[in-house]
């Protein structure tokens, strides 16, 4: 039985990794800081024998054993990661030189979530890994595509100076069950309005595209990468079928058949225009491609979100 660590664990992804990890007869420690992410994630494994809940923040050292070291640790939504940017840089920079300083120490393999933002505004479409990025490092969204370009480039100085075993995996729009209503990312926000009935807001003019996967092809996708041998990545893992945002909220009124309207606001600053992955790689290497449809993973996702707002107990 395999030792690893989850930093991040109780986040809406880190949740489902741990929950899968534990169903593939691993004996996991999931660690957290409880900045976003929730207990009440994991509860159905506080009981486990396999499984360890430990309140920690990656920005101080751990002293730990184990061989593997999935790292996601840090706020993916624009609202939470720019509530405390210093914060968040922290997290990106000091908590991978954390956890690759406890990956070198143990000869531990370590995988960074890192993030489709390190391309930023794409210039280039599809996003292939060999894009190097349009992105501005000075916005409000810098401290998270910044931080986690800086945490690759760790990763890949640890592996070349260091010689530390590690996988990076670039995460593109991913939704399910345990999303926060109030995260501020479109699927959540979408859903939660039109359950609500109340006018769903679009930034922009809603043109504006992306692709969005399902969490537990997602974990699918991470859990392959890691057990991969003689390949370091970066990996785009996501779905490559591309929407506009304005599709995306009709999508959802229409399966909650609710009576929201549409309403346009002013675009955000550094919003990206277009978002599709090129998973020629993940395909080729792993034998990885999603395959759940959108309207499967949102009715599954609506259906999460109609139990919270009714307050309805969801393990």
């Amino acid at each position: 039985m395999k030792k690893v660590l989850v930093t991040g664990g109780a986040g809406f992804i880190g949740s489902f990794l741990c929950d899968y990890l534990i169903e593939e007869g691993y004996d996991v420690i999931a660690i957290d800081n409880f900045y976003t992410g929730k207990k009440s994630n994991l509860r159905q494994l506080l009981n486990h024998p396999n499984f360890k809940l430990m309140h920690h923040d990656v920005v101080d050292p751990l002293q730990i054993e184990v061989e593997w070291i999935f790292n996601l640790a840090c706020p993916a939504s624009p609202v939470h990661y720019q509530s405390n940017p210093i914060k968040t840089a922290k997290t990106n920079v000091i908590g991978i030189l954390n956890m690759l300083d406890l990956a070198e120490k143990l000869n531990a393999r370590i995988l960074q979530a890192s993030t489709s933002e390190v391309y930023g505004d794409p210039l280039e479409h599809p996003q292939h890994e060999s894009y190097f990025g349009n992105v501005n490092p000075i916005g409000l969204r810098s401290c998270y595509d910044e931080g986690k370009r800086i945490a690759e480039t760790l990763m890949y100085d640890y592996n070349r100076q260091k010689n530390v075993d590690i996988k990076i995996v670039r995460i593109f729009n991913t939704y399910g069950p345990r999303m926060n209503q109030n995260d501020g990312r479109v699927i959540s926000n979408f859903i939660v309005s039109a359950l609500k009935g109340e006018p769903i807001t679009i930034h922009g003019d809603g043109l504006q595209s992306r692709s969005f996967c399902y969490v537990t092809e997602l974990i699918d996708a991470i859990h392959k990468m890691m057990k991969k041998n003689d390949f370091i990545g970066p990996m785009n893992a996501g779905n490559p079928v591309e929407l506009t945002i304005k599709e995306l909220a009709e999508k959802i009124i229409d399966i909650t058949n609710s009576r929201s309207k549409i309403i346009m606001t002013p675009a955000r600053n550094d919003d990206p225009v277009r978002r599709k992955p090129d998973i020629t790689i993940a395909k080729e290497k792993l034998d990885w491609e999603p395959i759940i449809n959108l309207e499967e993973g949102l009715s599954k996702t609506i259906n999460y979100f109609e139990k919270i707002l009714k307050n309805v107990p969801n393990f």
